[in-house]
């Protein structure tokens, strides 16, 4: 029991209390209330094998969710099955009633489990595993990832009735290794994907590739597995999860779950200088809010957008906190803390220990943590599909949950938080992929080589197949024999292919206060912002600097440091356009889509005190520029628009509007705001007119800046209404920018560039 337990109000008793606060209804911008909703469902299965019913009766599990009897129908019939319902509905079942019913029937069939992250595989290895125990079963059930002991990984190859792994492994441990593998790729019937929703942009564009070519593998040992995939909600579910396996696809998203009322509180951070537009700092907001919950005994998450501001607000909260809860009830977790950690959070979650816990989108995922009782999202998460995934934290099946969106200065929380509606009254966005990235299926071409030669004749993906093969070919890594392709390197090539960056390495980040240990990791394209040189790393809460940032090495040297500041890097952008794809012209606007090469190069950092957010000094950034190859789309200013202006003000205005779009840009893609970038140019290199670039941060790009060239009309549209209704009277942060960026007339100039353009159309 902890020790420091406050008398516990419940989630109604709070809301009451919040609504006669006015210091703070005032900043209740809506307040929207989803009902409770009872279930609905269907009798168990006629056909359901009776050990299999007697056990889910065990659990208390007398009938079936709607999805879930559907779900179980449309496998029977032999069909590829993705089922879409929201959070905690019961998904897992899904997918598990067919493949415990298949190995009760057959003990020699096989399941392939695939899940983003090991901790969402530990869960179902669990849950499998008392179902198993509760029928009296010998189905052995395995995880296979980075942390299986050899010894027991000859047995899992062998005896594994299900093999629970993650994409990386399955791609680099599994795959070249297939022959170690004969039992499970001559007798595999289902393949299971969950959490589908989140292989997207260039993760799910490299999974797409590792499942065509276990598809290759199990038709060589003739097998024809189903694939049951499960996802939260996105706009796009059957065309994705089609384009994601290369199959026709049944779709189940008639959800039957019960769920408690939930409020969803929209709350805008009050304005402290009204003709500049600042708001009160929403890290604080957010700090105040859940310090209210957490002191009245409600467990409660909250969500950041980034690991320092994660940090930060753990920070904050454990300060706050601290004299009624102690510090380690507040948890922090991210990408970066090692595994057992992890596990040691979850645990202490799910059992009470710990009451709240501060974390980026690393706990979206249905990984098992209990059901947390309120929620707090620190800026909009970036997608309508992650509000509602983070938002489903909080909410038990019976009893009321809260979820609080504050929202940050940024143009896209303001536009929501003004415009609740968009949010509420729309489906969440499309998952997009584009396996067909030429790095990226050149990649897997060389792996499916070694793991089997390629024929005239073969299939993979949608290119020419036979121009690739000759392309390597000639570059020496394929050699050709007759209508084979063979592999003829030494070394197998899935090794030194990340499927989670473009880029294959990360930094390893290394505390030298007392002797050397690993404390986590940053992936290469964020390193120069993050762990260069004097940058303030921050961990659990716990300050670093970095000390040396070895760069050829991939590691970078911190130590333990108490400072009242952290920092913030700038990155100096040139871009040049390679080749043009597609092009549209529209009264003075000319909109092309097509290759670019981009040079970034870190600048300075700033160091910005804690709790004030005040700029207390900076220092240069002396590290090497990055090139990246990759697609975007532009808009082109007319000369004669260009005349108009003066130099100085065509560069406040196109600013001003790119500080918009770029934030109105997630909007429409299923992506992290940091996937897509923006570089505005005065004159640009190629045409000499005013031009505002948006590019992929990904080599070969993945179809995002493709998509922002067809939404090219409603982009604009969408940012002159937000410029318009923002309150402050010469810009802010909230739309085009802080005054000292865009200067006093910044508001106005944007404003004039998108009148010109739509009037003219």
């Amino acid at each position: 029991m902890n020790p420091y337990t406050l008398r516990t109000e419940s989630v109604d008793e709070w809301l009451d209390l919040l609504r006669s606060k006015p210091e703070l209804m005032d900043n209740v911008t809506y307040w929207h209330t989803e009902p409770a909703r009872p279930s609905r469902t269907s009798e168990l299965p006629f056909s359901i094998h009776p050990k299999l019913a007697e056990a889910l009766r065990v659990k208390g599990i007398e009938r079936l969710y709607t999805h879930q009897a559907a779900s179980f129908e449309a496998v029977s019939a032999g069909r590829h099955v993705v089922t879409v319902t929201p959070t905690a509905s019961g998904k897992t079942l899904c997918y598990n009633l067919p493949v415990l019913q298949t190995l009760l029937n057959n003990d020699s069939a096989r399941a392939l489990y695939l899940f983003p992250t090991k901790a969402l595989a530990q869960d179902q290895v669990a849950e499998l595993q008392e179902l198993a125990n509760l029928m009296e079963a010998d189905i052995k059930t395995h995880t296979y990832d980075g942390d299986t002991p050899p010894t027991v990984r000859q047995a899992i190859r062998n005896a594994g009735h299900i093999v629970v792994t993650n994409p990386d492994m399955l791609h680099s441990a599994i795959l070249p290794h297939h022959t170690k593998w004969v039992k499970l790729f001559e007798n595999i019937q289902y393949v299971i994907i969950d959490e589908l929703h989140s292989y997207r942009g260039v993760f799910g564009s490299h999974v797409s590739n590792v499942i065509r070519r276990l598809k290759r593998i199990c038709k060589f040992y003739g097998s024809e597995p189903q694939f049951l995939c499960a996802s939260a909600t996105i706009r796009n579910p059957r065309e994705h999860a089609e384009r994601l396996l290369g199959e026709e696809v049944a779709l189940v998203d008639d959800n039957g779950a019960p769920a408690g009322e939930k409020h969803m509180v929209f709350y805008n951070p009050p304005v402290v200088n009204k003709q500049l537009g600042i708001r009160r700092s929403s890290v604080l907001e957010s700090q105040k809010l859940a310090s209210m919950l957490l002191k009245s005994g409600i467990q409660t998450i909250v969500f950041a957008r980034s690991r320092v501001r994660v940090e930060i607000l753990l920070t904050y909260l454990q300060d706050a906190i601290k004299g009624e809860l102690g510090t380690k009830s507040i948890r922090g977790y991210r990408g970066g803390y090692l595994p057992k950690l992890r596990r040691e959070i979850e645990k202490g979650l799910r059992n009470g220990e710990i009451r709240g816990v501060v974390s980026t989108n690393a706990l979206e995922l249905g990984i098992d943590i209990g059901q947390l009782q309120a929620c707090v999202l620190n800026g909009y998460p970036g997608t309508i599909a992650s509000t509602w995934q983070q938002s489903g934290r909080a909410g038990r099946r019976q009893g009321s949950s809260v979820t609080f969106i504050v929202a940050s200065s940024n143009p896209l929380d303001q536009y929501l938080i003004q415009n609740p509606d968009y949010f509420l009254g729309r489906p969440p966005e499309e998952a997009r992929i584009h396996p067909d990235n030429l790095l990226i299926l050149l990649d897997h071409l060389k792996c499916a080589a070694y793991e089997l030669p390629f024929e005239e004749g073969d299939t993979f993906g949608g290119e020419k197949l036979v121009d690739l093969l000759e392309f390597l070919a000639e570059e020496k890594v394929l050699h050709r024999v007759g209508n084979r392709w063979y592999w003829m390197e030494q070394a197998f090539p899935a090794h030194n292919i990340s499927l989670r960056s473009a880029a294959q390495e990360n930094i390893v980040i290394i505390d030298m206060t007392e002797g050397h240990r690993v404390i986590g990791e940053v992936d290469r394209f964020s390193a120069p912002t993050l762990v260069h040189e004097e940058a303030i790393y921050l961990h659990e809460g716990v300050q670093y600097q970095v000390e040396k940032l070895d760069y050829p090495e991939k590691k970078a040297y911190v130590r333990q440091v108490n400072v009242d500041y952290f920092t913030d890097a700038s990155l100096a952008v040139e871009l040049k356009v390679l080749h043009v794809d597609r092009e549209s012209a529209s009264g003075p606007l000319t909109r092309q889509y097509g290759e670019v090469t981009v040079m970034a190069k870190p600048t300075i950092f700033k160091k910005i005190r804690l709790r004030t957010h005040e700029n207390i000094g900076s220092g240069p950034i002396h590290l090497p520029e990055e090139i990246l190859h990759t697609s975007g789309y532009w808009f082109t200013f007319s000369e004669e628009e260009s005349a108009k202006r003066s130099a100085n003000d065509m560069q406040m205005a196109l600013l001003g509007l790119a500080n918009v779009l770029i934030h109105l840009a997630p909007l429409h893609l299923m992506c992290d705001p940091l996937d897509i970038r923006v570089v505005p140019q005065v004159k640009a290199t190629h045409t000499k007119r005013p031009t505002i670039y948006f590019y992929d941060r990904y080599p070969g790009g993945i179809g995002l800046s493709e998509r922002l060239y067809e939404k090219h009309d409603m982009l604009l549209e969408e940012a002159q209404r937000l410029i318009v209704g923002c309150g402050c009277l010469s810009g802010c942060p909230a739309c085009v920018g802080p005054i000292e960026e865009v200067g006093l007339l910044g508001k106005d100039l944007a404003l004039s560039m998108l009148d010109s353009v739509r009037e003219r159309r």
